[in-house]
């Protein structure tokens, strides 16, 4: 049936628990988990009650489609994510994006926990996303496209809305919490990177890396959404400085930095 089908009756699935047409979509990735206790719940939607919905296989990732209000705004959030990695195609990655953008969305926020390899940053610091390079050797419009959901060719010189990112610098600024900008590089994993591959990333221009994000940014891009992205710096990829991963100290960073950056976001929404 196609791609538009897939997504017109995952709405239908949708627009028959509730009628709320959502204004912003929040990716509940790495730092903003906590940010779904804040929303004024209309609905909850398990993934699995959503036709043609993945289902995330990763711990921390709940699935759930949650509607309802936050900040004055009203939102879809989608509470668990899926990866590459898992196995998924780019199209399955993406497909909950579509969804939101065919359920009313204007903007997108996404977040993820990403590894620091610009030497001025430290595990636990916030980065604004200006730009993004993919490195995943696949890119989620490959295949046939569908004008409906849009163009074949979408243009990318502004994947992340400037005027969202001077909003969030600014917001971050008046309430103290410390931002840093910086370009995001998406890599497939789930190994994590060599020394070699970290001065190769940081050569051509990377700031953080990690294993999301960037498949979202482009559907996004794609249907006319505006993206606003924040990587959370969870350890410090310094080639000449590297030591073996701790997955459980890189989880505590991550829980650290989530009050920090759930009431970023939150204050975001206020004034977009």
């Amino acid at each position: 049936m196609g791609l538009k089908h897939d997504v017109d009756e995952a709405v239908a699935a949708i627009r028959s628990r509730s009628g709320l047409v959502p204004q912003v979509g929040i990716i509940l990735g790495t730092g903003l988990g906590s940010l779904a206790e804040k929303i004024s719940v209309d609905t909850v939607v398990g993934y699995a009650d959503i036709p043609h919905f993945p289902e995330p296989t990763v711990d921390g990732h709940a699935g759930e489609l949650i509607l309802g209000h936050l900040a004055g705004k009203a939102v879809v959030a989608l509470s668990g994510r899926f990866h590459r990695y898992e196995g998924y195609s780019l199209q399955q990655v993406t497909f909950p994006v579509r969804v939101a953008r065919a359920l009313g969305v204007e903007t997108l926020v996404v977040s993820n926990a990403a590894g620091g390899m610009n030497p001025q940053f430290q595990a636990g610091d916030l980065m604004v996303i200006t730009d993004h390079i993919n490195l995943m050797g696949d890119n989620p419009l490959i295949g046939e496209n569908d004008e409906a959901l849009g163009p074949r060719f979408p243009d990318m010189c502004e994947p992340y809305a400037n005027d969202l990112i001077a909003l969030a610098e600014a917001v971050a600024l008046e309430n103290g919490i410390k931002l840093s900008r910086g370009v995001y590089l998406a890599v497939t994993g789930p190994c994590l990177e060599t020394r070699a591959e970290y001065r190769f990333m940081r050569m051509i221009g990377g700031d953080a890396v990690g294993m999301s994000t960037v498949p979202e940014v482009i559907v996004a891009v794609q249907s006319g959404l505006r993206v606003l992205g924040f990587s959370a710096i969870t350890d410090e990829c310094l080639p000449d400085a590297l030591k073996p991963a701790d997955i459980e100290k890189i989880i505590a960073v991550a829980n650290a930095v989530e009050p920090r950056l759930s009431a970023l976001v939150t204050k975001c929404l206020e004034r977009m």
